[in-house]
């Protein structure tokens, strides 16, 4: 069927604002990551001055320099590496063999036990209570309670219970049954294997959450040699607001060498975003592909 002028017309011009649109969403996104390699490239005082907006000006690595030389940053990275690692492999222990298990329909109880994890997205005891129990079990200042407490999260659960009732034919557990197979043995040989997917979209979630995690270090750690990467760098924008109060109060040469330091810290803040942001950029496009035939396919009910 040939289109009339009047409707290829119409497709142009609604292409064109499609496109426009799209161009105009991905330069939101994409411009901030974007500054934040330009500003931490740049003159310290051309960062504070805010004449920094398309291109990096006055040229330098000092910022980054500054920050591979304090010792505290490479410790905080160590511990990220380690929290990130063996929490996740936790998670996963966690959340893999008990959506397998909640994806069986014949599973004695299987409503009730449901009902129970999902109260507890909505419903909570609390952080008092929750430290209170951290304390009792001995657990603050030690590394396992950044990973003990990041547990199971009822969301992933869902999802990927989902995918193992949508996405894995149940004939191929009963002829594995069959064949004599165990329940333990049908959920290594074969729902494991066929898991890929979610598995890797999974891996992907806990791990982001693990590497931007702060708040329970900062509630459970006083040990500095303990702390995440991101507390320090949050204890670096403390530092630069402090830096610009106590300026105010000190003479005008003291107040100059603390501007700039004040100035060098604040790049450093930059220099230390992408830095501990580019390891999970350089992991999502190696798990991009399985996003959605994880993700979607696991969200098709709950």
């Amino acid at each position: 069927m040939i289109k009339s002028i009047k409707e290829i017309h119409e497709d142009t011009v609604f292409n064109l604002i499609n496109y426009s649109l799209l161009i105009l969403v991905v330069l939101v996104i994409v411009y901030p990551l974007y500054f934040i390699i330009i500003a931490s490239i740049s003159n310290p005082n051309s960062v504070a001055l805010n004449q920094v907006a398309l291109m990096p000006k006055g040229f330098t690595l000092e910022s980054y320099s500054n920050v591979f030389q304090n010792s505290i940053i490479w410790i905080g990275y160590r511990n990220t590496i380690l929290y990130t690692t063996f929490g996740t492999l936790f998670n996963l222990a966690l959340t893999i063999p008990c959506a397998y298990t909640f994806s069986k329909k014949d599973l004695p109880g299987r409503r009730p036990l449901m009902f129970l994890f999902t109260f507890t997205m909505y419903f909570s005891g609390g952080l008092i209570p929750t430290y209170l129990l951290v304390k009792s079990l001995r657990l603050p200042n030690t590394p396992f309670v950044l990973i003990l407490l990041s547990g199971l999260s009822v969301y992933n659960l869902i999802i990927t219970r989902t995918y193992f009732e949508n996405s894995i034919p149940g004939d191929l557990y009963e002829a594995a049954r069959i064949d004599g197979y165990s329940e333990i043995k049908i959920f290594l040989k074969i729902a494991l294997p066929l898991a890929g997917p979610i598995i890797a979209v999974m891996s992907l979630y806990y791990a982001v959450g693990h590497w931007n995690s702060f708040f329970n270090a900062l509630i459970y750690l006083t040990k500095e040699a303990l702390y995440p990467l991101q507390l320090i760098l949050r204890n670096i924008l403390l530092q630069n607001s402090i830096l610009n109060i106590a300026a105010s109060t000190l003479s005008d040469d003291e107040a100059l060498a603390l501007a700039q330091k004040a100035n060098m810290v604040e790049t450093m803040k930059y220099a230390l975003i992408f830095i501990s942001s580019f390891p999970v950029l350089c992991a999502y496009p190696f798990v991009q592909k399985y996003f959605i035939k994880g993700a979607m396919i696991g969200a098709v009910k709950g």
